[in-house]
């Protein structure tokens, strides 16, 4: 069973939305959260209190907030993180599902992945 997914600002194209959800992945986007313009921090936190993994294009900042939530001993359920319109919805649909389930069971709790090229 997959995790659910949570997109921030940065990633939540239609064109994505569409193609995870016609793959029965269950998403809740900031917008649909009413989370919109709201912190970083603000983001982990509400996917995190969820029981979501977190999908961003903000590379830094949350490789940021990953280290320090570590760091302090918190957790979180995941964070993916996508170069910024790299590829097409079904495409990186088809990314983020492999990078969920190879290998299969793979648990994100307290992971940070990134959609790799291949």
């Amino acid at each position: 069973m997959l995790p659910n997914l949570y997109l921030d600002e940065d990633t939540q194209s239609n064109a994505l939305i569409a193609a995870l959800r016609s793959r029965g992945i269950k998403l809740l986007t900031t917008s649909e959260a009413g989370m919109a313009g709201r912190t970083d921090d603000d983001q982990l936190h509400f996917a995190n209190s969820r029981k979501y993994v977190l999908i961003t294009s903000n590379i830094a900042d949350f490789a940021r907030l990953h280290a320090q939530r570590l760091h302090a001993g918190l957790h979180h359920h995941g964070i993916i993180l996508i170069h910024q319109q790299k590829w097409g919805g079904g495409e990186l649909a088809r990314r983020i599902i492999r990078l969920l389930t190879d290998p299969p069971g793979k648990d994100m709790r307290n992971r940070i992945e990134f959609i790799s090229q291949k």
